[in-house]
């Protein structure tokens, strides 16, 4: 085997591991901390991708950066606040039952507006090129999409862990009534968490579409493989939701060499492995 092949794919690893640190870290949020089952994770990592489609083409990539976790964050909000919070109350099987029904929706709603045909952006003029790492070369545009994942993974972890709001937000997942008490609407508040959720998602996907391109059901694999990362990583776990990605990513990325047809088995075969040694994830609490 090549060391040339393996460190490409190693990089390649690691670019799709904070993609899948990007959008668990958002489903880590809502599923790990607010308890909100949202099955229609990956339905918001599309829509981010077709808004940005649409950012991009009247106004550039920068702005589509912007314009995608803000939309789609918006929406969010929006479902949250009249659907989902509302259906608490009746347990969890109906916010399943909701979400699921919500990714066909939101499917059927980007092949309304957009069309039900794939479509592709060139990457940003800015970004082509590679640089050369010794005996590889490497795109510009993977290397600022890492770090750009990195950067809004390290701002949304100082943000629960060293802000006021983010205390506020832990507070009020341990103990909601007592936050009530001294005079914040937790309720509200958890409703504009579930709206960065994903908002995270969202930008996710701005990001790789100009590698990957869009199409309607493009959510549909990161889905299963987000809730993989979470189940790694450990249940409300952030820290565990971005090394689970980043390995999910490795696992993948390298068995596309050893052996291709079993690349996402194995994320499935590595899953299961940590389950039976650490049922509570690699970062999760009993």
């Amino acid at each position: 085997m090549e060391p040339s092949l393996v460190a490409i794919e190693i990089l390649n690893g690691i670019v799709l591991g904070v993609i899948y640190a990007l959008v668990a870290a958002g489903l880590t949020l809502i599923f790990g901390m607010l308890d909100i089952p949202n099955f229609a994770h990956g339905a918001f990592y599309a829509l981010g991708a077709y808004v940005a489609y649409t950012a991009m083409t009247h106004a550039g990539f920068p702005l589509a950066l912007v314009a995608a976790p803000l939309v789609v964050g918006g929406v969010g909000v929006v479902i949250d606040a009249l659907f989902i919070r509302r259906l608490a109350r009746a347990g969890h099987t109906y916010q399943i039952l909701f979400t699921l029904g919500l990714v066909l929706i939101v499917q059927e709603g980007i092949a309304i507006v957009w069309g039900p045909d794939p479509l592709s952006v060139e990457i940003p003029h800015a970004l082509t090129g590679g640089i050369a790492l010794g005996f590889i070369s490497f795109p510009y545009y993977r290397l600022f999409l890492v770090a750009v994942a990195a950067l809004l993974i390290a701002l949304v972890w100082l943000v629960l862990e060293g802000t006021k709001l983010g205390a506020i937000i832990r507070a009020g997942i341990e103990d909601p009534e007592m936050v009530d008490a001294i005079g914040y609407d937790v309720q509200r508040l958890f409703t504009i968490v579930f709206g960065a959720g994903v908002g995270l998602a969202a930008i996710a996907g701005a990001l790789v579409l100009p590698l990957r391109g869009g199409q309607p059901a493009m959510g549909n694999e990161l889905n299963a493989l987000s809730f993989v990362v979470v189940v790694i990583g450990g249940l409300g776990s952030f820290a565990g939701a971005v090394v689970g990605g980043i390995l999910v990513g490795l696992v993948q990325s390298l068995m596309s060499i050893v052996f291709p047809a079993a690349d996402e088995v194995a994320i499935f075969v590595a899953m299961a492995v940590v389950l039976l040694l650490r049922p509570q994830g690699l970062f999760g609490r009993r």
